[in-house]
């Protein structure tokens, strides 16, 4: 893989008055290569060579004016030199270097996402003409928004599920030489990190006596998985030269074929925790009935009649409808 070689650049305000001083020497030449003209010769001729220094200067002006650029803060240029690579300047300002570094056109990969995804009525307007790009990378941090993707959890329930990716250049050279298109190739691999993603985890913990009882989940443990896609995704995109600053995911829900019948499962599983919580409460009331009773005294019930008083105060306690109560008169025997 190439490796990012930073090197320093050249002041363009040193090099300005030397090109404003060319520009302004260039006339002169052509105005003294005529002024100078020996008048005792027949058909006097121009001095040709101030003529040809004229255009030698007029034209070293011209070619050192092309060297001139500036960088914005996070923002590098990638120094190509007849296809061979001299370098990375990412000192911002003014600045000036050989003339000769090669120019990418607006058409290159490091262009922004909202250049590349352009409105119809832009693309439908007359294309303009590219300006020069110089090969410049932007190392300022961009959001990846995915799309959402159908996939299949790790128990094979299908899923919708979309993330959403912060990413920054880190080695402008791996971004420039090592990928064809590092924005293209950001957006395949997390789409693919996501789709791995979701076929390890499952969307939610079961009631199988299969299920692991710390068995991470896609829905809670969110923090858990966004680190492990986080980490994957700095992997696969290492090679480009991409560091991923922050990976989370934004949409997480069954797929509309499967979303009705997990909804039923997930209420009777809501329904089943609210019933045990209930009989849980009811057994510690009616213990704590039975105790108070013997201890203060107040009634001495055999083992049937306890049984009785049990099963009549758990149907009052754990029933859904209010309990009409059939009041005995007569003796406990009846």
């Amino acid at each position: 893989m190439t490796e990012e070689r930073q090197v320093g650049a050249t002041s363009g305000w040193l090099v300005l008055p030397i090109v404003l001083l060319l520009y302004l020497a260039t006339p002169v030449l052509f105005w003294w290569s005529f002024a100078g003209t020996d008048l005792s010769i027949d058909g006097a001729q121009p001095l040709w060579w101030f003529l040809l220094l004229a255009v030698v200067v007029g034209v070293v002006a011209v070619i050192a004016t092309v060297g001139f650029y500036t960088l914005q803060p996070n923002e590098a240029r990638v120094l190509i030199l007849f296809g061979t690579y001299k370098g990375t300047v990412r000192h911002a300002g003014f600045a000036w270097g050989n003339p000769f570094y090669a120019n990418g056109s607006a058409g290159h990969q490091q262009q922004s996402v909202g250049t590349q995804r352009k409105s119809k009525s832009e693309s439908e307007s007359p294309q303009q003409p590219a300006a020069p790009r110089r090969y410049k990378v932007s190392l300022r941090a961009r959001t990846l928004n995915g799309d959402r993707l159908k996939v299949n959890d790790r128990r094979g329930n299908p899923v919708e599920i979309a993330a959403v990716v912060v990413w920054r250049v880190e080695d402008t050279a791996r971004a420039v030489f090592d990928v064809d298109d590092v924005e293209t190739y950001v957006a395949t691999q997390s789409e693919t990190s996501v789709r791995h993603l979701a076929t390890k985890y499952p969307y939610d913990a079961g009631e199988s006596a299969q299920d692991e009882p710390e068995e991470l989940t896609l829905r809670g443990n969110v923090d858990e998985v966004s680190e492990a896609l986080r980490q994957e995704l700095g992997e696969r995109l290492a090679p480009a030269g991409v560091t991923v600053d922050q990976a989370r995911l934004t949409h997480l829900a069954y797929a509309p074929e499967i979303a009705q019948a997990m909804l039923r499962r997930q209420q009777a599983e809501a329904v089943i925790a609210a019933r045990r919580k209930i009989v849980t409460g009811a057994v510690s009331m009616v213990e704590m009935a039975l105790a108070d009773l013997e201890s203060k005294g107040v009634l001495e019930l055999d083992q049937e009649h306890k049984a009785t008083m049990v099963s009549n105060l758990m149907v009052v306690l754990c029933g859904e409808s209010q309990v009409t109560p059939v009041v005995n008169t007569g003796a406990l025997s009846t």
